[in-house]
């Protein structure tokens, strides 16, 4: 929960940002080894060691690494000894930056690693994906998450959201831009067209349509304004960020549309600047459409021009990376202003929209949502 005089806290910026090369499959790798580079490539990046930072936090899932406190054999990765203050979170590493965020804002640390990561492949991600519904009427049903989308789609196209054409662009757009994107597990240069001429796997879904089934992690180095300056040329500010959640039930739901999305954006101040660049976790082609709808982005903002989900979508991660892949173009001076998106649950059920800028904010000027935690 914020309060007035929280918001007020110390401005936060990210300094540093890596995360793996991206495949279907990492058989041969363990969680740890799988996370281990990153975290020794982004403390690389501003150049300390386990001993620089004051604070830890994870994103990842124990459904993916079948067994419970799995994070806790993941601590190797940053060095279990001498102790270090960490926490973790079960979701993306979206959710893992915000709570370091709030450390950093609040006084209680000066620098912050953040890490998310997951393994898709041993399981069917689908069906296990298919556990997060509510468990009396759906759940028993094993409904995929591929047909839970096919169902949001469907209601998308018959509302004018969208059109099986426009999502085919938005495929082939993606596929395009990740060419860009070293790290991207799916690049081709094909057409819309082309998407169009491939079977559906769940109507109006084709596969193209689709997230693949991803490998990989990420990690993220935040900074308050005295050591931000010391690690980081061009620090990425976070002069917004703000969380918040949808209904549970999908039959209560609007699926055309993600109101936590909007008052998200709205808390962060989407809405009060320019826009050079958004990422977007959108792991089916329409989600694009709902969230430039309710993110108010305006047609000509770029959107993905990493290739977003599409080109890949490690769980607990892809999140995570949407503020990292607009913290980079903060960094490398293509952009000044940027927005990222990260969810969770069924069907964009849980929002949290960030807002970066190469501008440091003023005191009291960053947009952290202050309402009472009732009103999320």
């Amino acid at each position: 929960m914020t309060t007035s005089n929280f918001s007020a806290g110390r401005d936060v910026a990210i300094v540093g940002f890596a995360q793996t090369k991206h495949v279907r499959a990492a058989d041969t790798l363990s969680e740890v080894e799988l996370i281990q580079p990153v975290i020794a490539e982004v403390m690389d990046q501003v150049d300390l060691d386990h001993h620089g930072f004051d604070f830890y936090c994870s994103g990842s899932s124990d459904y993916l690494a079948g067994q419970a406190f799995s994070f806790v054999m993941t601590l190797d990765a940053i060095g279990a000894w001498p102790p270090v203050a960490e926490s973790h979170v079960e979701m993306d590493g979206a959710w893992a930056l915000y709570e370091a965020y709030l450390k950093i804002r609040s006084g209680h640390a000066d620098t912050a690693l953040v890490y998310g990561y997951g393994k898709s492949s041993p399981g069917d991600l689908p069906r296990v994906l298919s556990r997060m519904c509510e468990p009396y009427y759906t759940a028993p049903l094993w409904p995929t998450s591929v047909e839970l989308a096919a169902l949001q789609a469907r209601a998308c196209i018959e509302a004018g959201v969208t059109s099986e054409a426009e999502m085919a662009k938005v495929a082939a757009r993606s596929r395009r831009s990740a060419r860009n994107n070293p790290n991207a597990q799916l690049a081709w240069d094909g057409s819309a067209e082309d998407v169009l001429a491939g079977d559906y796997v769940a109507n109006p879904l084709r596969r193209d349509d689709c997230a693949p089934i991803t490998d990989g992690g990420a990690a993220i180095v935040l900074a308050s304004p005295e050591r931000a300056a010391e690690l980081c040329s061009r620090p990425a500010w976070i002069t917004g960020l703000d969380h918040r959640i949808d209904a549970h039930a999908l039959g209560v739901r609007d699926l055309t549309r993600a109101p936590s999305a909007r008052l998200a954006a709205e808390g962060a101040g989407v809405g009060d600047g320019p826009v050079d660049v958004a990422e977007l976790h959108t792991c089916f082609t329409h989600h694009e459409a709902i969230l430039r709808n309710e993110l108010g982005l305006a047609d000509d903002v770029v959107v993905n021009p990493s290739g977003g989900p599409l080109a890949a979508n490690p769980m607990m991660a892809a999140g995570m990376i949407r503020i990292g892949e607009v913290a980079n173009r903060i960094f490398d001076g293509s952009a000044n202003r940027g927005v990222a998106h990260a969810t969770g649950g069924h069907l964009m059920q849980h929002n949290l929209v960030a807002v970066l800028s190469a501008d440091q904010p003023s005191a009291g000027q960053s947009s952290t949502s202050n309402q009472p935690e009732g009103s999320r």
